[in-house]
C-alpha cells in the first residue's frame, strides 16, 4: 500500500511480543527452580531477555510516535483508553490483596487468638517510616504533576528538574522500604498477618519500581526533546500510573498499618 486513507496505525510484525512471552515463562519458572533448587540460571536468563525487550519494544514505539508520527490523535485517544482500563485492572488486583486483609482482621479466628494482630505478631510503628513514606510518596505526586504542567507550558529545564526530583523521591521510597522488611519483626511465614502484610506492600513496591522505570524513561525522552507542549502521552501515562500508586499507599497506610496495627 503507498496511501493510507485512515488515521489509524497498523502496527508492523514484531517478535518483542514472543521474546517477552519467553521471557515471563523463563522468570515464572526459574523462580520456582530458585524456591525448589536453589538455582537461577533460568531466572537470570529470563530477566536478561525482558530487559532486552523492554529496551528494543519501547525503542521502536519511541520511533513510531516521536519520528515516524504514528500516533496520530485517534491513536492517541485509544493510548488513553488501554491505560485506563490498565489501570483500572490494577485497582481490581489490589482490591484482592485487600479483601483478604479485611476478611482475616475483622473476625480473627481462634486460630489468630482471636485477636488482630494475631497473638505474637509485633506489628510496625505506623508513625515511623511508615509515615515517612507517605510524605515522600505524596511529595512526589506533586511533583510529577508540576512535571505536567511545565511540559504543558513548554518550559523545558524546569520539566527536567521536577521529573529528575519525582525519580529521586521514587528510589528514596524505595530504600526505605527494603530497610523497613530488612528490620520487620515477623516475616512473610508468620501468621496471615505477615503473608498479608509483605505480599500488599511488596506488591506496591514492585509498582513503585516499576513506576520509577516509566519516569526515568520519560526523562532520558524529555532530555532528547520527544515531548511537546501537545504531544506527550507517553509521560502522561507515566504519571497517571505514578498517582494510582500513590493512592494505593494511601490505603495500605491507612488499614495495614495504622488500623491494622
Amino acid at each position: 500500500m503507498t496511501h493510507q486513507a485512515h488515521t489509524f496505525h497498523m502496527v508492523d510484525p514484531s517478535p518483542w511480543p514472543l521474546t517477552g512471552a519467553i521471557a515471563a515463562l523463563l522468570m515464572t519458572s526459574g523462580l520456582a527452580m530458585w524456591f525448589h533448587m536453589n538455582t537461577t540460571i533460568l531466572l537470570n536468563m529470563g530477566l536478561i531477555l525482558m530487559l532486552l525487550t523492554m529496551i528494543q519494544w519501547w525503542r521502536d514505539i519511541t520511533r513510531e510516535s516521536t519520528f515516524q508520527g504514528h500516533h496520530t490523535p485517534l491513536v492517541q485517544k485509544g493510548l488513553r483508553y488501554g491505560m485506563i482500563l490498565f489501570i483500572v485492572s490494577e485497582v481490581f488486583f489490589f482490591i484482592g490483596f485487600f479483601w483478604a486483609f479485611y476478611h482475616s482482621s475483622l473476625a480473627p479466628t481462634p486460630a489468630l487468638g482471636g485477636q488482630w494482630p494475631p497473638s505474637g505478631i509485633f506489628p510496625l510503628n505506623p508513625f515511623e517510616v511508615p509515615l515517612l513514606n507517605t510524605a515522600v510518596l505524596l511529595a512526589s505526586g506533586v511533583t510529577v504533576t508540576w512535571t505536567h504542567h511545565t511540559i504543558m507550558e513548554g518550559k523545558r529545564p524546569e520539566a527536567i528538574q521536577a521529573l529528575t526530583l519525582t525519580i529521586i523521591l521514587g528510589l528514596y521510597f524505595t530504600l526505605l522500604q527494603m530497610m523497613e522488611y530488612y528490620e520487620a519483626p515477623f516475616t512473610i511465614a508468620d501468621s496471615v498477618y505477615g503473608t498479608t502484610f509483605f505480599v500488599a506492600t511488596g506488591f506496591h513496591g514492585l509498582h513503585v519500581i516499576i513506576g520509577t522505570t516509566f519516569l526515568i524513561i520519560s526523562l532520558f525522552r524529555q532530555m532528547k526533546y520527544h515531548f511537546t507542549t501537545k504531544h506527550h502521552f507517553g509521560f502522561e501515562a507515566a504519571a497517571w500510573y505514578w498517582h494510582f500508586v500513590d493512592v494505593v499507599w494511601l490505603f495500605l497506610f491507612i488499614s495495614i498499618y495504622w488500623w491494622g496495627s
